[in-house]
């Protein structure tokens, strides 16, 4: 595929999916096909909301490299037809060519991948590796810009600029975009007519307005209806709409948030969220706690006066 053809698939509310574990914290595979069922029978899967495996809020990291391509294959087989999305983490430049090649194999149609920030690379750096790989496949990469995990992250970030670089890496597609401190947002509108902004700083109105085409959300896996009508909203040009939306909801979770962060860090909640809903799909991997029961009872009528069921 090309790029034209990619824009139209890596695009909208990404859905980043969480993985299930049983109570021996092994992958749950049967879960994972399950659950991925009933967010295709919720409308995700499509253009406007691909399904994303094995990235950080679906504890990719902790994955090996014997279960990632099990997890991808899953998905995949439950959601024929559907738009799949593999995040890649962090290696050189020839093994995450050879991982990318695997994920294509197994169905996937694009690739999240990392800034290769162990090496600390430089802009030249930077379009080399994201070149090389580009080559070696037919799908689409959706560049994150992990700029926080840099040494020096205005130096080592993918900025404005060295994006426009990859103009002709044909299966570059989009970014997952957010800046250092200091450094310029708005800088998104040089490339937001060539590449896919996919925010990644809960500035979603903010970069719809600069010619963004998605975001990110922890809570579409929890309950797609909200951020499908949000997305259908900044589509359509419904700025305020959306944002007041969004601030109803971010408002009432935001104790619960703080309480629970407190706790313990990783990506806890949103596997909380889902237990209160019923739909668990299992604890984290240590060192990150699950959500205990007065947790998940505390969010319970949050969600239900948000009236998400």
């Amino acid at each position: 595929m090309n790029r034209e053809e990619l824009k139209k698939i890596i695009r909208g509310a990404i859905v980043t999916m969480p993985t299930p574990f049983d109570d021996d914290f092994n992958v749950d595979i049967a879960r994972m096909s399950d659950i991925t069922k009933w967010w295709v029978e919720q409308g995700l899967g499509t253009s406007k909301a691909p399904l994303k495996v094995a990235a950080a809020m679906g504890e990719g990291p902790d994955l090996s490299d014997d279960e990632w391509p099990h997890l991808l294959r899953t998905v995949v087989n439950a959601a024929p037809g559907k738009n799949v999305i593999c995040a890649i983490q962090v290696k050189n430049t020839l093994a995450t060519i050879e991982d990318a090649k695997k994920a294509q194999d197994l169905g996937a149609v694009g690739l999240q991948i990392d800034l290769p920030f162990l090496h600390h690379s430089n802009q030249d750096d930077l379009v080399r590796f994201y070149t090389d790989i580009s080559d070696k496949i037919d799908i689409g990469i959706m560049i994150y810009n992990t700029h926080w995990f840099c040494q020096n992250p205005v130096a080592e970030y993918l900025n404005a600029d060295t994006m426009l670089r990859l103009k002709d890496a044909e299966h570059v597609t989009a970014i997952k975009w957010s800046v250092p401190e200091g450094e310029d947002y708005d800088s998104m509108t040089k490339f937001s007519d060539e590449f896919n902004v996919i925010d990644n700083s809960g500035q979603h109105v903010r970069c719809f307005k600069n010619g963004g085409a998605g975001y990110i959300s922890s809570l579409i896996p929890v309950y797609p209806a909200y951020d499908l009508e949000i997305l259908d909203l900044l589509e359509n040009g419904k700025y305020e709409e959306a944002q007041a939306k969004e601030d109803v909801v971010n408002g009432a979770l935001a104790e619960w948030n703080r309480k629970t962060h407190a706790k313990s860090g990783g990506y806890r909640q949103g596997k909380g969220l889902m237990a209160a809903l019923g739909r668990p799909v299992g604890p984290p991997r240590p060192p990150t706690l699950p959500c205990d029961e007065n947790e998940i009872a505390e969010a319970k009528p949050i969600l239900e006066k948000l009236g998400w069921s």
